[in-house]
This record gives C-alpha cells, structure tokens and sequence, in this order.
C-alpha cells in the first residue's frame, strides 16, 4: 500500500499488516483500511462488545472520518484517541506485562463471542493511560471463520507469555529478552531455558514443549493446509474460547513480586533530612506549576513522590526508575489508586531503550518519544556523572535534549562533600572527576538555558535549581 505525499507522518511500526497502516497528521491519530479491513471494522463498529469496550476504556476510542479523505488511497480512514505516551513491553515491569496480556486475553474472548478474532497476539498491541491498559490495534479485528485457530497465538506466546513465565518460574528479569529481539522469546530458546525438571513447571509443557513441537512437525505445511486440518478435527468457536480461558487462569497465577533490592527502601535510607524533603517538595512543587499543564518526565523517579507532586500540575507524567522491583511496587499502587496520569517506566538512563526492529525506528528510541515540557531529574546527576563515568556536560546536554525548548529542566546537584556523592566517589580513584564541582555545574547550565530559581536544601550540600531550556 503506497501513501501519497500529503504531509502525514507513517508511524514506522504499523506497517506488518498490510491491511492497514497508522499515520499521523498533526497530532491525530489515523488509520487507513483497505476494502477487506474496513469491512470488517464497520461490522464490529456496530457491535456491543466494541461499544461497551471502547466506554470502558478497554479498547482506545476510534471513529471512522465521513467521507473518507478524497485523497486517501484507503476504503476507509479511523481517527483513534491520542495515547499520551508510547512504551515499549521491555520498558514495563512484571505486573504491567501481566495486565497486559489479561487485557489482551479479555478483549479477544469477548470478540470471539461476538464472531470476531484478532489477526496477532503482540504485546505492542497494548499501551497505557497511566496505570491503566488500553488496546490500540483496532485494525486487528477480523470476521471469525469457523474451524480456524487464534492467529496470535504464536505472537501472543512469544511477547508476553514466554516473558512472564521467565519472570516467574526463573526469577530473571524478562526486559532484555524482549529488548534483544522485537518478536519476543522463540520457543526454541524457551526450551532450553525448561528443559530436566523445569520443564514440569505450570504452562511450559503445553505452551512451550508441544507448542514447539507442534511447530516442527507443521513446518513444512502451509498455513492454509494447517488450518484445513484443524477445521477436519472439528476446531470451534468453543474451543478456541476454551484456549482462551485456559491462557488467562495462567497468566493470573503468574504474579510474580520482586523481592526487595538495593533501591527498593532508598527513601529511607538516603541522605534526606525531613527538612531536606520538605524544602524539595516544595520547590518541585512550584516549578511544575509555573509550567501549568502539558507532560511531565520525572527521572530516578524511584517511589514516584515526585511524579506524584507533578501530576498536580502536569497533564501526564512518564516516572522512570532503572530498578523493575521499584516500578513493580510504584505500578501496583497506582494501578489500586486509579491513577491515570502515571506512567511508570523501567529504564536505565545510562543505557535507555534505543531504536528496534526493521531500520531501527520500527520501534522507537526513548530519546525520540519522551521529550517533556517539564523534566526532573532529582538525585540523578551524581549517578550518571561519577556512579557512570558520563562526562558532566554531557548529562546536562542529555536532560536538556528530553526538555522542549521554553520548557523547564529541574534538577539537582549532589555536591561533593555529600554523604552519598562521597559513597560513590570512594569506589572510583583519587582525582578522576575534578570538575564534579558545583561552579562547573552552574556555568553548564547557565550555556543551556536561563535559571529562573534556585534553593540550597537545609543540609547544605544538595541544591535545586529550575532551568528554562534555551531561555
């Protein structure tokens, strides 16, 4: 499907299906469908499980543009609601990725029993309003055909059932296995990963070692000859729901909660005095609100105290944290608080998530989605720049790039004689950072914008200052 040049922008990774492509003009969300895909769209469009879904906030809000664009090579065009920012699987936490895939589990048995399925099972057919689970690929649902199986299953296995069963059965931390490849877990590193006595543990003999077997003796067959089989053995409706709820009852007992880690009680036992913490809620305070409105980007976000305080202010608030226990146990509370405006993210700022899939940009870098008209970046600059050996100018040209031009950085200086900046200096040999200084800070920040306040904490040895990038 070719796009003309009218000024939209393709997003880079919609272009699997070629049913359907999402683009972008200006800052609406559109989807073009050709004669196939929007006949099915507007025969769910009508439906009660999309309505109810759509109100619910299960499935983003979608409506077809009458007419279509003259100038549309499509049958028909959707508008969906803009998601406020857009996560990659690898950038959640445990429980953010089981929730997903319940969602997506939910939302395809309520299609199946209206007479309709999903084409894929991919975990980034999922995005979030804060702590809440949203489906996006409207363009995925299609007419149910009797005797065919669940297209997604393969999908569904590999991007968010193979990642929790890791989590959970192995304890390891799924984000690099989804990192290192944009099409998940593959079954045959799967059973490796199971094989002796792990392979008894609860999903892998059906979802990995027959699952894979399946695979292998299939291989030679077409997808057409599989499912002509499978439509002689009788495959229904019925069973491709019983499936479905046979996936669920094991994704819920995938609950895996991290244990505690060396970040996970750092409100207690860092530095702060009650006077220190006060003194910073009070300036993180004041400067969010003097932006008034618009995105929020609070990084080291740790137990979102923060990102809490800017979400009084700020339309929606991304709080990254390096350590996954840490989101895990911030995304749980906001998931029970209802909190729609916080999207905690798992993501370490020396090594963020770069540019995936085909080209690189099919799946975007964080350094092009997270630009923020407000950026905090509170007991963060020592890490980087002495914890991380990042130059100093550096950092403060990273966190200046992720804050919109008249947009305000706040940050912070551990000074060197801080107990925890003199923690981290004492692993590192005498003299390799002579311009940790806070003269040298200063004079970086004022080539980056103009500092509009600044306050000492009551300690003596942290300051805060708010910088208007490129004022």
């Amino acid at each position: 499907m070719t796009i003309p040049d009218t000024g939209v922008r393709v997003e880079p990774g919609s272009f699997r299906d070629p049913g359907n492509r999402v683009f972008h003009r200006g800052e609406e969300v559109l989807r073009g469908l050709d004669e196939r895909s929007a006949r099915d769209w507007r025969a769910l469009s009508v439906t009660d499980f999309f309505r109810q879904a759509t109100s619910t906030g299960q499935i983003v809000g979608t409506e077809e543009l009458t007419p279509t664009p003259v100038d549309a090579p499509w049958t028909a065009v959707l508008r969906h609601e803009r998601i406020p920012f857009v996560s990659h699987p690898y950038e959640w936490s445990s429980a953010m990725l089981r929730d997903a895939a319940l969602l997506h589990l939910d939302v395809l048995r309520a299609a199946l029993e209206a007479g309709f399925t999903t084409k894929d099972g991919s975990a980034y057919n999922v995005q979030w309003r804060g702590a809440r689970p949203v489906f996006i690929d409207v363009g995925s649902f299609e007419a149910l055909r009797d005797g065919e199986p669940w297209a997604g299953y393969r999908q569904f296995c590999q991007t968010l059932l193979y990642p929790l069963l890791i989590q959970a059965h192995l304890g390891l931390d799924f984000q690099p296995f989804l990192r290192a490849r944009v099409d998940g877990v593959e079954p045959d590193q799967m059973r490796r990963l199971f094989g002796g006595t792990r392979r008894w543990r609860a999903g892998v003999p059906t979802h990995v070692h027959l699952h894979g077997a399946m695979q292998a003796r299939n291989s030679a067959a077409s997808t057409t000859d599989v499912r002509a089989q499978l439509r002689a053995a009788g495959f229904s409706r019925e069973l491709a729901l019983a499936t479905v709820r046979g996936l669920a009852k094991l994704v819920r007992r995938l609950d895996h909660r991290p244990g505690d880690s060396h970040w996970s009680d750092y409100q207690r036992t860092c530095a702060y005095s009650v006077p220190d913490r006060q003194a910073k809620e009070e300036f993180v305070d004041r400067a969010v609100a003097a932006v008034g409105g618009g995105s929020a980007l609070d990084l080291g976000a740790n137990d979102g105290r923060y990102a809490r305080i800017a979400a009084r202010h700020a339309a929606h608030v991304v709080a990254v944290e390096q350590d996954p226990a840490v989101v895990d146990t911030l995304y749980r509370a906001l998931r029970e608080e209802g909190e729609t405006r916080i999207l905690p993210l798992v993501m370490d700022l020396a090594d963020p998530s770069p540019g995936g899939g085909w080209r690189g940009v099919e799946r975007a870098a964080f350094a092009d989605r997270a630009r923020a008209d407000t950026v905090l970046a509170l007991a963060v600059v020592h890490h980087l720049a002495i914890g991380r050996n990042v130059p100093l100018p550096e950092v403060l040209d990273q966190l200046t790039a992720l804050t919109v031009a008249g947009g305000s950085l706040v940050v912070e200086f551990v000074h060197p004689d801080d107990p925890m900046a003199r923690r981290l200096l004492a692993n590192k040999p005498d003299g390799l950072f002579p311009d940790y200084r806070r003269d040298v800070f200063e004079a970086l920040l004022a080539r980056r914008g103009r500092v509009v306040a600044r306050t000492e904490l009551p300690s003596g040895t942290r300051t805060l200052y708010q910088v208007v990038v490129g004022g």
